[in-house]
């Protein structure tokens, strides 16, 4: 069965163009005070199996992302990474009992021309968030993309989780969220009016969740017309292990 699974990926992969890729950043779930916390930011299909190497083709296209973390009370405080094998690293040391949200935002990406994929020319803005928890005084996690989507958890019983999507800072509704585990299971849901959803962790893995955007705006982009731009959110949940 896994000898299956992993050919219909390889002929899935090779057969999706990019934009299908997403950003997503792994963390561990929980962290403590003084002790420094690893972060990892991926470029690929984790449905896939598919982990892009820094130095291929595709992940040095997306590599100039900022990452920062905010605390419970919004301090903010920008990240330096370093290039691994298939992921950048990054690491910070929580002071203080809370809630911290890290950020990634991606921006600054070259126009993409998908024509032939009937998709169309198209500037693409990565955004994605991971919480992480120190003490026991949790909070939902913050969100901050005033140019485009962004999943914030505002719930997580480690049974369920309720996300909400915004966009532009206000509220996603009717939106398709996708939640992806490893061998190729997805499902596919729809944020209510308030722009949340919600939905079980019935298994003891990670969940990568992702949502898009066609926002319908032409532009300009290093000199390169583009006629939309394409917003793609994530949001990563780690195992009931990591988060114990």
């Amino acid at each position: 069965m896994k000898k299956l699974l992993l050919f219909i990926s390889l002929i899935l992969t090779t057969s999706l163009p990019s934009f299908a890729h997403y950003m997503w950043i792994e963390t561990n779930a929980t962290g403590t005070k003084n002790q420094s916390q690893e972060i990892k930011v991926y470029f690929g299909e984790y449905t896939y199996g598919v982990s892009e190497k820094v130095k291929g083709e595709a992940f040095p296209k997306v590599k100039d992302f900022t990452l920062w973390v905010i605390d419970s009370k919004g301090n903010k405080t920008e990240l330096a990474v370093k290039p691994a094998t298939d992921h950048y690293t990054s690491s910070f040391t929580p002071k203080e009992d809370g809630t911290y949200t890290v950020i990634l935002n991606n921006d600054k990406i070259d126009v993409i021309d998908y024509t032939k994929y009937d998709f169309g020319i198209f500037k693409t803005h990565y955004h994605s968030t991971a919480k992480i928890q120190v003490g026991e005084k949790a909070q939902n996690t913050v969100a901050q993309n005033d140019n485009g989507i962004s999943i914030k958890e505002v719930k997580n019983d480690k049974n369920e989780v309720t996300l909400q999507v915004l966009y532009k800072g206000k509220p996603l509704p009717k939106n398709e969220v996708k939640v992806f585990v490893s061998d190729l299971w997805s499902k596919t849901l729809h944020t209510n009016e308030e722009g949340s959803v919600s939905f079980n962790l019935p298994w003891n893995m990670k969940y990568v969740i992702e949502t898009t955007l066609k926002e319908e705006l032409p532009g300009k982009y290093k000199g390169t017309d583009y006629e939309f731009i394409w917003h793609c959110a994530t949001y990563c949940i780690p195992s009931h292990s990591i988060n114990n």
